[in-house]
């Protein structure tokens, strides 16, 4: 599963702006002046060999005793508890301050590894200005500059390395839970959707054998089911254990729990509550599902709980909110009333079949002339972009490659035509397609 950072410290001191770097994104709203991010915030980052989820903080006063600083302070401890390594983020410029004394014992005390990292470092060496923050106690301090991405690299290296190798076992233990034939399900969604009811419907019912695995360091845990002939590795995010010979589920939620689910699944079944509808937390799921390619199954719960009036704005809000999972079949459920169930597991074999799809090179190339034919990309000032053959790039999600020319201005309308004639043609359904343009070089452009 992917390691995971927190970035921590009294307020402003960059720990947005570099949330934003190590994410490549604009996410974290950015102002010089403090106090602005209160909440803690998610995002996935990428440097090098190194994948990761970055939390975001908002100023840590670990004393706080009321207002909002306490409910920052909270926030910021939760992060720091779902994290494997802190970035103890300090400002290189205003040297070392009392707040910073009082965050530095309060993860000392923790004993959680923890990176000092001096931000603001830029056109600084590293030599006196930073002899103060060795005060802390909690080792050597790593300069950078957050807005011009010096040392961000080194700064990664230093905080993730450690963790390689734990995470290199981690994976092996996951290859080995990963069979041939054995479909990876996660199922996500808010507190209180009912993912809890639905994951113990499934374990009680009588043609379902199920037995639990221990759980990893990461708190991971794997459920081997198997319904119909068809055997599956459920990922729970529920917070399922066992006690006894009973299983007990707490709806606990952890977004990095979550997120990590999302990126181990083959499949997601994100899960919605029917009488709250479609709120921001879903579309987030939704969105980092999406993001991460994995095929998904919607389903609608507690649907037995709303009359007619409230059912037409949950499908409503659904094609407004969630119109990028067009893709997904929709279900509509009781878990606790067990009805509505049995579809759903038709549709993640489906799912699962087209995220691993295997598409030959004739056929899809075909079928872009034939899309050609039909319906030519727009010119484009003096050209016309130019599509000469396709070829299957991966899977889960299928991506398919397009060769050509001057295919930089294809546009989104086209790409998103030519994806509707694959998808019908090889009957996929539930997962993302991706469709990559790559234009062919020209040898003699130079001479």
């Amino acid at each position: 599963m992917k390691p995971v950072i927190a970035l921590v410290g009294r307020p402003n001191v960059g720990k947005s702006t570099l949330f934003n770097r190590l994410t490549k994104s604009r996410d974290a709203i950015v102002a010089d002046f403090a106090g602005l991010t209160r909440d803690r915030h998610y995002g996935d980052g990428h440097l090098g060999k190194y994948d990761f989820i970055v939390i975001d903080t908002g100023g840590f006063e670990p004393d706080a005793e009321s207002g909002i600083y306490k409910e920052m302070a909270k926030q910021t401890r939760q992060a720091v508890a779902e994290a494997d390594v802190v970035i103890f983020v300090l400002d290189a410029r205003q040297g070392l301050s009392a707040q910073d004394h009082d965050i530095g014992n309060y993860l000392r005390r923790l004993g959680k590894p923890c990176l000092l990292v001096a931000n603001k470092a830029e056109g600084m060496q590293e030599g006196h200005q930073l002899v103060e923050f060795f005060e802390l106690g909690l080792g050597a301090v790593h300069a950078v500059s957050a807005a011009h991405g010096q040392g961000i690299r080194s700064m990664v290296e230093l905080a993730l390395d450690p963790l390689l190798a734990a995470n290199e076992a981690f994976a092996a233990d996951e290859d080995e839970l990963q069979e041939d034939g054995v479909i990876r399900l996660a199922v996500a969604g808010r507190p209180n959707v009912g993912k809890s009811t639905l994951i113990n419907t499934w374990l009680g019912e009588e043609r379902l054998v199920a037995f639990d695995l221990p759980g990893t360091t990461r708190d991971a845990i794997h459920v081997p089911l198997e319904f119909k002939g068809q055997r599956y590795d459920l990922i729970d995010t529920a917070g399922l254990r066992r006690k006894g010979k009973v299983f007990e589920a707490i709806e606990k939620f952890s977004v990095v729990k979550t997120l990590q689910a999302i990126a181990s699944a083959n499949v997601v079944l994100l899960l919605l509550d029917a009488t709250q509808g479609v709120t921001d937390q879903d579309a987030h799921i939704a969105g980092y599902i999406l993001e991460s390619g994995r095929a998904v199954v919607l389903a609608i719960n507690k649907w037995d709980a709303i009359d007619a009036y409230q059912r037409e704005l949950v499908q409503r809000s659904i094609e407004s909110r969630l119109s990028f999972l067009k893709f997904a079949k929709l279900h509509l459920i009781s878990a606790k009333k067990r009805t509505g169930l049995s579809p759903v597991w038709d549709s993640i074999g489906k799912a699962y079949k087209s995220a691993f799809c295997k598409m030959s090179t004739p056929v899809l190339t075909r079928l872009l002339l034939e899309a050609v034919q039909f319906q030519s990309p727009k010119r484009a000032g003096m050209f016309r972009p130019k599509l000469r053959y396709a070829h299957q790039g991966g899977m889960n999600p299928p991506i398919i490659v397009v060769h050509g020319n001057s295919l930089d201005h294809v546009t989104e309308a086209y790409k998103r035509f030519l994806e509707g004639r694959f998808r019908k043609e090889f009957g996929l359904e539930g997962t993302p397609l991706r469709i990559e343009l790559k234009t062919s070089h020209n040898p003699y452009k130079d001479d």
